[in-house]
């Protein structure tokens, strides 16, 4: 029997699927019918229901972007990091394991191989940065889960959603019995809200990045399987191998779907700081060299995307009111 903390979200309503083709026993909870922020309230509900396996899929990412959580920090305080510390207690005291759902946008930019050196770069947006990765994708490495997150509080500037997510995994570092996956910005075929390929379809304006992206299935799947292989404990980079820009998603989401609309994009890093958002935010490369050790492999990144838009499962179309805010996840 697995247990679903957050199970209303996306992710959780994913894993819960996955669970049910699966044909394995799982208890779906949200915080609506039981208040498992109280230690005492889950230790009581998971001494009685004795699960196999706890993951926790809450998140406060805001709505309808990260933004809104600087517009409430103690709640995304509350969620993303006390949170995750409480239910770690209860696993650790019944001795159950524990699997966090976390994100990798506690990171910013990539490791860049270049004239036999090898670099951080934190900003991957900068013209010649980017004009390099344009030109020579393979020579920009991902993070590992043994690097330190550089967009965290403890790396400024950071918005409190990355800030509030890499305490959460400071301090679930070395806890027994404990994953920590790392999602980011997942997708999948069917249009709402929280889909990043329904966002770009949302947005008025999009900001051209090279990030790494999980499809939401691809990842479901392989963190149950990071389990049910019994693979060590600790940190993965759940993400589909590969690194896309937000553009060349855009124009397989134009070419794919056949749309007629023209989609604008900011003109530069500093006029979307500067009109778009003033909140900082990250876009990344991961690297899944750990999760592949493990015998974990995903689908490479611009193949998911593919078939994610080749069967994409379109909700009704969204009026220019219903647009979301034009800034990326």
């Amino acid at each position: 029997m697995i247990l679903i903390l957050g199970a209303s979200g996306y992710v959780g309503r994913a894993f819960a699927e996955q669970l049910r083709r699966r044909g394995r026993a799982f208890v779906p909870l949200t915080r609506q019918a039981l208040d498992y922020s109280s230690f005492t309230t889950l230790l009581g509900f998971v001494r009685k229901l004795k699960p196999t396996l706890v993951i926790n899929a809450a998140a406060c990412s805001g709505r309808p972007n990260v933004d809104a959580c600087e517009e409430d920090r103690l709640t995304a305080f509350q969620i993303n990091t006390r949170l995750p510390q409480s239910i770690s207690r209860v696993c650790s005291v019944q001795g159950i394991p524990f699997a966090h759902l976390s994100s990798g946008s506690i990171f910013s930019g990539a490791k860049v191989f270049q004239g036999g050196l090898l670099r951080v770069e934190a900003n991957l947006n900068k013209p010649e940065v980017r004009e390099l990765f344009d030109a020579s994708p393979r020579g920009f490495l991902g993070f590992t889960e043994y690097d330190e997150p550089n967009f965290s509080f403890r790396h400024p500037p950071c918005n409190s959603y990355a800030g509030t997510r890499a305490l959460a995994e400071e301090a679930l570092r070395g806890a027994p019995n404990t994953y920590i996956w790392r999602l980011l910005m997942p997708f999948d075929e069917v249009d709402q809200p929280r889909n990043f390929l329904s966002k770009l379809q949302a947005y008025p304006r999009i900001f051209d990045h090279v990030t790494s992206l999980s499809h939401l299935g691809d990842a479901v799947s392989a963190c149950l399987e990071l389990f049910e292989r019994r693979a060590p404990y600790g940190t993965y980079n759940v993400v589909n191998p590969g690194a896309v820009t937000t553009r060349s998603v855009v124009q397989q989401i134009q070419s794919t779907l056949c749309l007629e609309r023209r989609f604008a994009f900011w003109r530069d890093e500093d006029e979307f700081f500067a009109q778009g958002t003033r909140i900082p935010r990250s876009s990344c490369i991961l690297d899944t060299t750990k999760l592949l050790r493990a015998g974990v492999k995903l689908r490479p990144i611009e193949e998911a995307i593919q078939h994610a838009l080749q069967n994409w499962k379109p909700q009704a179309v969204k009026t220019p009111g219903q647009l979301e805010e034009s800034v990326p996840v």
